[in-house]
């Protein structure tokens, strides 16, 4: 491409003989006697390509000097390889050197840990775990996309700046145009009537509600886009910007929701098998030993459908001590999910119909007053992994509800619109992108599949 050969064509695609181009950075450099050997990688593999460099090249000195990190471009000759680990190398007619690297650069040969590699976070793409989990994302987000466009789903863009809270939590950030250090206040609170919006606006932490307003004009819809919650949590699995996947569904009930939510994991999971083997037998060796085997039970599994009121029953009757309570009425934790999913079912199951005062105000109400029609997916190691519900389409209950839970309705005039010209049941689900790389990967730390992940106190690259 653009004049150059890709190290994973070189590796599969390329015959013996050929004349190549090569560009990329050096990983490794071994000088010996009559010839120097240096490994090569551009990022588009794992495997680097051995290069064969002798001393008849005019800058060999240059070459063995090389140190780890340095860009170069090598034009030579593929041949095959006599030495094992590898079937082909290049041998080099000419070497460029690029960009050099001295001995400063921070990725050396030894193993470093997460932890230090977080402090270089515009440098670690160049290692080979970083390197595996960048091409999954990718490749990941890719498939993303195929899955909606073959069952025709409208791909929409929603708004990353809103005036509305859709969660209700009121973790924005805020965006202004005001001058913060002399904010104009009325009435004790800051006036944003001569702000660039004349309103209150904030990041999105979500593109379901105006998703939902597509859905009742196109059917099938799905958004995927960045969201931002302003929570100042440090644990592994909370980042302050993240990825969110989220389809509607019109004329769809909560099973319906289900039912594509199932579709779309066990296709993700058959996608990274089929198409990422390198990186996710990488995965499986040096990150989690059982990987392969749980992400192909999930991809051969039937779901299972389970009550929120029997899982309850269930922790109930459970002979292992729970951290927190277990109690009908109160949300589950983790360790309630991944028991019900390891240890009660023994594969992915859906919990349905959640205690309404645990849920949001947009969830369909049962018809006994206590549940809404709304669904977890609880996948094993991880617990929840899909969170969705059915909508309520019915104008005076979505009301009623959000009087109860204190949402403003003239902020949401727009939203309430949809229920009164044309309202039909309607379903949806959010799935966290980093989520689903975290439980792809067996990487531990949302930070850690994120390219410059947004925490508390660290935005600085």
């Amino acid at each position: 491409m653009y004049g150059r050969t890709r190290v994973d064509a070189a590796l599969k695609a390329s015959r013996p003989g050929e004349e190549l181009l090569v560009k990329g950075w050096v990983r490794t450099v071994r000088v010996g006697k009559e010839v120097t050997f240096l490994s090569v990688n551009d990022g588009s593999c794992m495997a680097g390509l051995q290069v064969v460099v002798e001393p008849t090249l005019p800058n060999y000195q240059d070459v063995c000097r090389l140190g780890t990190g340095s860009a170069i471009a090598v034009r030579g000759t593929l041949r095959e390889s006599p030495a094992a680990g590898q079937k082909y190398e290049l041998a080099a007619d000419e070497l460029e050197i690029i960009g050099p690297a001295d001995d400063s650069y921070p990725l050396q040969k030894k193993r470093h840990s997460f932890e230090y590699l977080r402090t270089i976070t515009h440098l670690r793409p160049r290692t080979n775990t970083f390197g595996a989990v960048f091409r999954v994302r990718s490749s990941l987000a890719q498939a993303v996309h195929r899955f909606f466009a073959e069952r025709g789903f409208l791909y929409v863009h929603t708004p990353i700046i809103t005036a509305n809270d859709c969660e209700g939590a009121g973790e924005l950030f805020r965006v202004t145009t005001l001058d913060m250090a002399k904010p104009p206040l009325a009435a004790g609170e800051v006036d944003y009537s001569g702000d660039f919006f004349a309103q209150a606006t904030g990041l999105t932490v979500s593109g379901q509600l105006e998703g939902e307003l597509f859905a009742q004009a196109f059917s099938d819809i799905y958004t995927f886009g960045p969201t931002f919650r302003a929570e100042n949590s440090n644990t592994a699995r909370h980042a302050a910007e993240f990825w969110m996947i989220e389809p509607e569904m019109a004329f769809a009930d909560l099973m319906a929701d289900a039912a594509l939510a199932e579709d779309f994991l066990r296709f993700l999971c058959r996608h990274v098998l089929d198409n990422c083997g390198e990186d996710m037998a990488f995965f499986n060796e040096q990150i989690d030993k059982g990987l392969l085997e749980r992400v192909r039970a999930v991809a051969d599994s039937s779901f299972a459908v389970m009550e929120y009121t029997e899982a309850i029953t269930h922790l109930k009757k459970a002979k292992v001590p729970f951290a927190f309570p277990v109690e009908w009425g109160l949300d589950l934790q983790s360790e309630h999910e991944r028991y019900i999913t390891e240890k009660v079912v023994g594969g992915p199951v859906f919990l349905v119909n959640y205690p309404r005062d645990i849920k949001a105000f947009y969830m369909r109400q049962n018809d006994d007053g206590k549940t809404v029609a709304a669904m977890d997916l609880l996948v094993p190691k991880v617990g929840e992994i899909i969170g969705g519900s059915q909508r309520e389409e019915r104008l005076d209950l979505l009301l009623e509800r959000m009087a109860e839970t204190g949402i403003n309705e003239e902020g949401l005039w727009w939203y309430l619109d949809s229920r009164r010209w044309g309202s039909c049941p309607h379903a949806g689900f959010g799935l966290g992108f980093e989520r689903l790389l975290m439980y792809l990967t067996g990487m531990e730390n949302i930070r850690d599949v994120i390219p410059f992940p947004r925490t508390p106190r660290h935005a600085e690259f």
